[in-house]
């Protein structure tokens, strides 16, 4: 053990000078006024500090193995120092061609599609979704918002730049008077609510989560909006293709769909929609281009305790699939800075909370919750994890009247209408 303490004195000094060790001998590693302090109650845990697998710590702290001090914001710089290596990196180098290279990729294909099943995307939706809305509420804006934010010039609070979020997908949508919108993965109904409110459309939302299907039919109810709003406990697999929508968006469905479903998710998208019509895709996506979770053992931490099921795909996979399911991608907008800054705004407030927050869920759950939402902002800072909105068309094979030379859809040829009222 003396060896691997030599390591972590090592590490401390050269990466994470903020961090203090605790051994369970009671001996100390780095400075007596370190802003984050681990305190270690068994040995196995000191392993993760000297390989600087932050996602083994984190688990070690949500099941007790260790006691952890200080603000998220400082732990959540700390863990990016002990990472050290770039967690976007492949775990093992390309293996070079062989016979057998097919069936490895169709192993994880077959990986891939055992996990999305609609049964299994049930289960992982509502392990998430359903820990209590009360415990999301404490830290989300009051509309529960629980995607990227836009935080356009001038907007200082969550809920102002959620709205301002809401409005910037409804502008690129091109919303209008009497159209059909589909929202894929409602959520608490946000975006559902505002279209039907703001744009007047008819609007269907559906989502696998049972208290959010239940929370959004009670909104629904009680702003009179039966009739033009409905909300489905569905699988996107189930909607019937007979009544095609105008409008389609999909807002933090793109990282949960898995590769080996992809395509067939934006084959199911592209059949429910009208031709000329826009689908708004609006997903995290990953920092590399061949990493499907990031490393340092952060990636298995939000896959056992946040969010089974989900992967990480680069932007260029997500194009070239939309691509050969018949869509034309026709505006590409980046925002992984605004989810920086959006995560931020949740960490601090369910920090501000925890007295509440202990009330509605378990310490294991809230822990786990705490460095989810702070490692993740760290994590977009630094550009390990990205968020795109990728606006796509589904062309219509005519030439619309009245447009320039060269149109194949009614998408403007300027992006103006994003930003210029009207």
């Amino acid at each position: 053990m003396k060896s691997l303490a030599r390591i972590v004195q090592a590490k401390i000094a050269t990466q994470a000078p903020g961090l203090a060790v605790l051994l369970p001998g009671g001996q100390r590693l780095g400075a007596a006024d370190a802003r984050v302090r681990i305190e270690l109650g068994d040995w196995q845990a000191l392993t993760h500090v000297a390989a600087g697998r932050v996602g083994g710590l984190a688990q070690d702290w949500v099941e007790g193995r260790l006691q952890l001090h200080g603000s998220m914001r400082d732990i959540a710089a700390v863990a990016a120092g002990l990472v050290g290596a770039d967690p976007t990196l492949p775990r093992v180098a390309p293996a070079p061609a062989s016979p057998l290279a097919w069936w490895r990729g169709l192993v994880r294909h077959s990986r891939s599609l055992a996990r999305h099943t609609p049964d299994a995307d049930a289960r992982q939706v509502q392990f998430h979704y359903d820990v209590s809305d009360d415990f999301y509420a404490l830290w989300l804006d009051p509309r529960r918002v629980y995607s990227c934010a836009y935080w356009r010039e001038g907007v200082a609070t969550l809920a102002d730049a959620q709205a301002a979020k809401l409005d910037h997908i409804c502008r690129k949508l091109r919303l209008r008077e009497g159209q059909r919108f589909l929202d894929v993965g409602a959520g608490w109904g946000a975006l559902l609510l505002w279209a039907a409110e703001h744009y007047d459309v008819r609007a269907t939302g559906i989502t696998l989560s049972k208290n959010q299907c239940a929370y959004v039919q009670r909104l629904i109810d009680e702003r009179g909006l039966a009739g033009r709003v409905n909300v489905e406990l569905r699988d996107y697999r189930d909607l019937p293709e007979s009544q095609p929508f105008d409008r389609i968006a999909s807002i933090g469905m793109f990282e949960h769909v898995g590769r080996a479903q992809l395509p067939a998710y934006f084959g199911k998208l592209q059949r429910l929609i009208v031709p000329g019509g826009l689908l708004m895709n609006h997903g995290i996506t990953a920092g590399g281009t061949r990493n499907t979770q990031l490393g340092a053992g952060i990636g298995d931490f939000i896959e056992h305790y946040i969010f089974p099921g989900g992967e990480l795909l680069h932007l260029s996979h997500g194009l070239a699939t939309m691509a050969e399911a018949g869509w034309e991608a026709v505006d590409i907008e980046n925002l992984r800075p605004h989810y920086a800054r959006t995560l931020w705004a949740w960490s601090d407030a369910l920090e501000a909370r925890l007295a509440e927050a202990r009330n509605l869920t378990s310490e294991r759950v809230l822990r786990a919750y705490r460095l989810y939402l702070a490692g993740s902002a760290m994590a977009f800072e630094r550009g390990w994890m990205s968020l795109h909105q990728v606006l796509a068309t589904r062309p219509s094979g005519e030439l619309a009247a009245g447009t320039m030379p060269g149109a194949q859809s009614a998408y403007p040829f300027t992006r103006d209408y994003i930003y210029k009222p009207g």
